[in-house]
């Protein structure tokens, strides 16, 4: 496979261009990101069972050789080869019954067979298992026709895990891949990092929640149910999901009381410079530190990063997919980050276009995309909307993950190379 560098990064134009301002590259904004929010503090121990979706704080180590014995890989007859002498078939007594779950099996003599199960384990004595199928049985007896080789149908103690053995570093997201290693290595304890404590706050007197009556000029609130469903797992504890109104001292209280019971602070709206825009003044008047305001991406340009106390805070812009865009980017990392994973941001892939785009260049854009099937030279074609509003989302449902368009492209043929990153966690 021939490697491709990365198409959007440092270099890629994201830092100059139309309306860019003081706005980093998307690359650089997650190196900050990556800088300045540390792991939580703070594990418990779980059973295997009770840890999926939590992130590992101590290695797991194989506690003992897996499997722990020679056992058989399927039902048939346990024989010893080297006693097989001449030409077959070969005619052998059955003298023993062996399953799994039993004490050690009686050694197996000379010119003799064991009947055997999957998983149970191999007499002494025997070097292969001829699975049922390639027997034939006559009463006590069986015939062979074909000469095993040793070490036939037989899983060797150790050949999965050997005792001591390094499984699982600390860091790995335990998925169920992850628990079914530790499980073979004899973890019955995982010690996991602590869940995640999130506050999430939608701005603007506009937004009204799911039921609520709603004069001429308010909106349903899309971000809250939104990111909550984004927030909903295993590692993370929603501790408040609240609404903050277009009062800049009332807001000021509110982000300080989420900001004291949190460990992240997502806030939605109010990022701009305009009069109603009371986010980024409440976070100043409590001494926040602001590590980036401003990405050059399109949609999502206000979204900003800092640290506010002991908690971590995250502004995403208020319109739907802005939000959504910048939540899928940088809210996972972040939370990825925070929870002490090793590898914070997901990877990405290369794709082709099914059609051309002619956009305006000036700032990285990521659009929402549908794997439409491959070229054919096997490679993935995506499909998407001629254009990028901030404010719909309507196309979501369809898409299975962003693309993302280099700043300096103000055209791209069908065919072209993008990157993606799919929504789905791999």
């Amino acid at each position: 496979m021939t490697a491709i560098d990365r198409l959007i990064g440092p270099g890629c134009g994201c830092d100059a261009g139309e309306g860019a301002g003081a706005a980093i590259s998307l690359d650089a904004a997650l190196e900050r990101i990556a800088a300045h929010a540390a792991p939580v503090a703070g594990t418990e121990a779980l059973s295997p069972a009770a840890a999926a979706g939590r992130v590992l704080a101590r290695p797991v180590s194989a506690r003992a050789a897996a499997p722990p014995f020679d056992n058989a890989a399927m039902d048939g007859y346990a024989v010893a080869t080297r006693a097989l002498s001449g030409e077959g078939p070969w005619w052998l007594s059955v003298t023993d019954r062996v399953t799994a779950g039993q004490g050690a099996p009686a050694p197996l003599p000379g010119a003799m067979a064991a009947r055997i199960f999957t998983g149970a384990p191999i007499p002494p004595g025997a070097d292969a298992v001829v699975m049922q199928e390639h027997v034939h049985r006559e009463g006590d007896a069986i015939r062979i026709d074909a000469r095993p080789a040793p070490g036939l149908n037989l899983r060797r103690a150790g050949e999965d895990m050997a005792a001591g053995q390094l499984v699982l570093d600390a860091g790995r997201r335990l998925a169920p891949r992850e628990i079914a290693a530790a499980a073979a290595a004899g973890a019955d304890r995982l010690h996991v990092r602590r869940r995640l404590r999130v506050a999430l706050m939608v701005t603007g007197d506009e937004v009204r929640p799911a039921g609520a009556a709603r004069a001429a000029a308010a909106i349903p609130d899309v971000n809250a149910p939104m990111l909550a469903a984004a927030l909903a797992g295993p590692a993370v504890e929603l501790v408040a999901v609240a609404h903050g109104g277009d009062d800049r001292a009332a807001l000021t209280r509110r982000i300080a009381d989420l900001a004291a019971r949190a460990d992240l602070v997502v806030t939605t709206g109010g990022l701009s410079v305009g009069e109603a825009d009371h986010v980024a003044p409440a976070l100043a008047a409590l001494g926040a530190e602001v590590c980036f305001a401003g990405v050059a991406i399109k949609p999502g340009k206000p979204v900003a990063f800092g640290r506010l106390g002991a908690a971590t805070w995250l502004g995403l812009p208020g319109n739907p997919l802005a939000a959504f865009v910048t939540w899928h980017i940088f809210g996972r990392a972040l939370l990825r980050r925070l929870a002490g994973q090793t590898h914070p941001v997901p990877a990405r892939r290369h794709v082709v276009t099914a059609t051309a785009i002619h956009r305006t260049p000036g700032r990285c854009e990521i659009r929402p995309a549908a794997i439409a099937g491959c070229d054919a030279e096997g490679r993935e074609i995506v499909r998407f909307e001629a254009a990028t509003q901030s404010g719909r989302v309507a196309g979501l449902p369809g898409a299975d993950g962003l693309m993302f368009l280099p700043a300096e492209a103000d055209h791209l043929p069908a065919g072209a190379l993008v990157e993606f990153e799919p929504f789905a966690e791999t």
